[in-house]
């Protein structure tokens, strides 16, 4: 059987290995497209890499001209399946071939930024269509090479699993529940697995299909037969590789997932987005008063004009992360995919809800936050920079909250039309609480006694009240002092008989403890006044009021986030909002949305009530029921020191705040996970080097005498074998020990020899020298060796399947061992002298 009559088994061995590959890269990418049309492309992609390999090995074509064929094809077939949107009209065809260049370029970088599934939007099938057309003729065209060439087909099928991985969701599936077992990353598991299955499958198949070739080629120059008996040692050596192969696949489908569960999936599109900008960006929340001086009171921020039903509001950011200090849009240790902006395909899946509608043109609104409405459904940029501001936009579908980035945020005269869905919610009174922790600061004390004190139940009713008394006894302010003296400033004049009070801005933990100060101060001041006294007394904002109702809301179990925005339908009592379309700095609102056991976000209105004052008499200072009198002569004036804001309010100054471990356990999972790659990379080389010791360890141990020279021997013999030393085949100790030439080669042949054949017992101590001396030899042969040499040496295993020879008879030739264990049982050899 020639060369040319196994030709077909190693083609279609490697189509089978291929084809196998790109079943498991396909899988690895749905999760990208989720589409009808990326089965198409992937199942006309990699046919016609298959074709175009054929092809090249058929005619024998060059590297250039197969690979201008390849471009050829990728555009062709772009414009065919690549590009669907295209096809509605056959004269933007030539649009399609547009469409396609520019997608082999930069449909990698969208394709990181564009929000999962991307389907067939836009042009995003194109690096699809490339990876599979491609990779499918590189893999096939490798894997039908002779020689160790074939061995780089395994990267490219890697590298086509690696496409779907890397450019995929920045979390795992969902965790599969078999029975009482919980599979975490199922999906990643099983695109893992196979992969791995798959390559070293074929790649030990290729190794045992090369190595027929070779004895093939041997016995038709030779004439000497070769058995296809299989031998102890194949066997051997089969049992070996597939206990490796079955270790690797255990410890990287089983250890692996439960060892990084819980842990960020670290993808191309984790890198990618305006989380960056976002956490350079100012609070909104911060800047909220600066829309209330009176030079920006009545600034045009933005336009807006219905398009269908109208929302009824319109918010700027959704800010969900509170550090005690300041509240942010995003948190920067999150690490949850819910946390993340990315871009929008052509249009998001409805929510149920009411359609509403809006074209928003921006006139005085700088900074990356963008106006938008409801769940959002499709975005539509009008004007000369579309294109860049499609780019640039950035939505949360989580928040309902959008940022522009391109240019440095949004400018004058941009405009979009938003399509979206206002979702239906229940009554804040009717909503149950998931009794989720939505925040590690710890609120401060006042807050705490003040809602204890309320006697308000942990439900949506509950809440409903301790916001409405919250709200009922503050008192709207929106700065410290009046621009004009005794004059109010602008923004009263639009409440009526408004009488100005001062109040200081942020929104930190301290400035919410002074204000619930304030609140139970005038409480207790209220219970010694009498019944009719007036409980008015928080004086602040939106800017404190929806902090302090978000707080509220966390400690009775209720998820919370704080809006910027405007009403477009104001509330009772409250100031127009945005008449005419034109929203200015007086209409900007905040308030809180809550979530509840359904998931539903609720919003709740937070702005304090304005028409009842705070009583004069309850803010006079009581005199000291016990005088002090106070000596002018020795009285000195004491200079206050600075004040020191604390953003955490404790009830002892003593305590000390628990150890965060959350660091350590975070270095014990990276060390583990680094364990964890490192096991799986080289656990396969350390079994080999623990099967050597404990082979070494049996020979040296055993109890005869005999057999523990014999095994000396046999150990010498192993290791010049493992350093690349001709395996023995007939030869005999002596001949044996002056082939290999080393310095107690000899000695240690005739001592062996000498204890097998003359019946000498020898003693322990002959052992021990004759140990010594091989492992003398041993560490020769790495003394003599470089580095990678010896490295090799020790994960040989050579060693393990050298008692292996052809024979003329039967195919094998008995070793010298084998032969002399023979001998040995034979009784009448027991006197025979060397």
């Amino acid at each position: 059987m020639n060369a040319r009559k196994r030709l077909p088994a190693r083609i279609v061995g490697g189509a089978l290995y291929v084809g196998a590959m790109v079943v498991v890269a396909a899988s690895a990418a749905w999760p990208i497209y989720r589409s009808g049309w990326y089965l198409l492309v992937v199942a006309s992609a990699a046919l016609t890499g298959a074709a175009l390999a054929l092809a090249s090995r058929r005619w024998a074509w060059s590297g250039i001209v197969t690979g201008v064929a390849a471009a050829g094809a990728t555009i062709v077939l772009g414009v065919l399946v690549a590009v669907p949107a295209r096809w509605s009209d056959p004269a933007r065809l030539p649009a399609a071939l547009g469409d396609v260049l520019v997608g082999a370029v930069t449909g990698w970088k969208d394709l990181i930024t564009v929000e999962l599934p991307v389907g067939s939007y836009r042009n995003l099938l194109v690096p699809a269509l490339m990876v599979f057309l491609v990779g499918t003729l590189l893999a096939l065209r490798l894997a039908w090479a002779r020689g160790r060439v074939a061995v780089a087909a395994t990267v490219v099928c890697i590298a086509m699993v690696f496409f779907g991985l890397a450019f995929g969701r920045p979390v795992t599936s969902e965790a599969l529940r078999i029975g009482a077992w919980l599979v975490p990353a199922p999906l990643e598991t099983a695109v893992g697995a196979s992969a791995l299955l798959c390559t070293l499958g074929w790649m030990a198949w290729r190794s045992q299909d090369e190595r027929r070739q070779a004895l093939l080629r041997a016995a038709a120059a030779t004439g000497v037969r070769v058995s296809r008996r299989r031998s102890s040692s194949d066997r051997r050596r089969a049992i070996l590789a597939a206990g490796m192969l079955a270790v690797a696949v255990v410890v990287a489908a089983v250890a692996g997932p439960l060892a990084a569960a819980g842990q960020s999936r670290e993808v191309l599109r984790s890198g990618t987005g305006p989380e960056l900008v976002l956490t350079q960006a100012t609070s909104p929340l911060s800047g909220y008063r600066a829309h209330f001086s009176d030079d920006a009171l009545d600034e045009v921020l933005f336009r807006v004009d219905p398009v269908g039903t109208p929302p009824e509001r319109i918010r700027v950011a959704t800010l969900t992360s509170y550090d005690g200090e300041l509240f942010r849009a995003l948190d920067v240790a999150s690490s949850t995919a819910d946390a993340r902006f990315t871009r929008v395909p052509s249009r998001l899946a409805p929510v149920p809800g009411e359609p509403v509608g809006v074209r928003v043109t921006i006139d005085r609104l700088r900074g990356i936050w963008m106006p938008t409405a409801g769940q959002l459904t499709q975005v539509a940029f009008e004007g000369a920079a579309a294109g860049a501001l499609a780019d640039g936009f950035y939505y949360n579908r989580s928040t309902a909250a959008a940022v522009e980035i391109s240019g440095g945020g949004l400018a004058e005269g941009d405009t979009y039309t938003l399509e979206a869905v206002a979702p239906d919610v229940p009554a804040l009174a009717d909503i149950t609480a998931p009794g989720v922790p939505t925040s590690d600061v710890e609120p401060p004390a006042s807050l705490l006694t003040w809602l204890e004190e309320q006697d308000v139940p942990a439900d949506g009713r509950g809440l409903e009240r301790a916001i409405t008394l919250l709200r009922e006894r503050g008192y709207l302010s929106h700065s410290l002092t009046a621009p004009g003296g005794d004059a109010p400033p602008e923004w009263a004049s639009e409440l009526g008989d408004y009488s100005f009070q001062p109040s200081a801005a942020g929104h930190s933990l301290a400035r919410i403890d002074a204000l619930f100060r304030q609140l139970l101060d005038r409480q207790t001041d209220a219970a010694a006044d009498g019944p009719d006294s007036s409980l008015v007394a928080a004086v602040g904002d939106d800017e404190q009021f929806a902090v302090a109702a978000s707080l509220l809301a966390g400690q009775l179990g209720f998820p919370s986030r704080v809006v910027v925005g405007v009403r477009v339908e104001p509330e009772p009592e409250a100031p127009g909002a945005c008449p005419d379309g034109r929203c200015r700095g007086r209409d900007l609102s905040a308030w809180i949305e809550v979530q509840s056991a359904e998931g539903d976000w609720v919003p709740v209105d937070v702005t304090p009530q304005h028409t009842v004052p705070i009583d004069s008499d309850a803010r006079r200072q009581r005199d000291p029921e016990n005088v002090t009198e106070v000596r002018p002569e020795t009285a000195e004036e004491v200079v206050a020191p600075d004040p020191i804001q604390r953003d955490t309010v404790t009830d002892d100054p003593q305590d000390e705040a628990p150890p965060d471990l959350s660091v350590l356990w975070t270095a014990l999972r990276v060390v583990g996970v680094t364990a964890l790659v490192l096991a799986v990379g080289l656990g396969p080389f350390l079994l080999v080097i623990a099967a050597k010791a404990m082979r070494r360890r049996s020979r040296r141990g055993t109890a005869d005498v005999t057999d523990r020279l014999v095994g000396g021997w046999d150990e010498y013999v192993d290791a010049a074998i493992d350093h690349g030393l001709p395996a023995p085949v007939a030869e005999t100790r002596t001949e044996l020990a002056t082939r290999y030439a080393t310095p107690a080669g000899i000695a240690l042949a005739e001592r062996a020899d000498r204890t097998v054949f003359s019946g000498e017992r020898p003693t322990d101590d002959d052992a021990a020298r004759f140990w010594a001396l091989v492992d003398e030899e041993r560490r020769r042969f790495n003394r003599h060796a470089s580095m990678w040499r010896r490295l090799g040496a020790a994960v040989s295993l050579k060693s393990f399947v050298r008692f292996v020879a052809p024979s003329p008879a039967r195919g094998r030739i008995p070793s010298a061992a084998r032969s002399e264990r023979r001998m040995r049982r034979r009784p009448e050899n027991a006197a025979r002298t060397p």
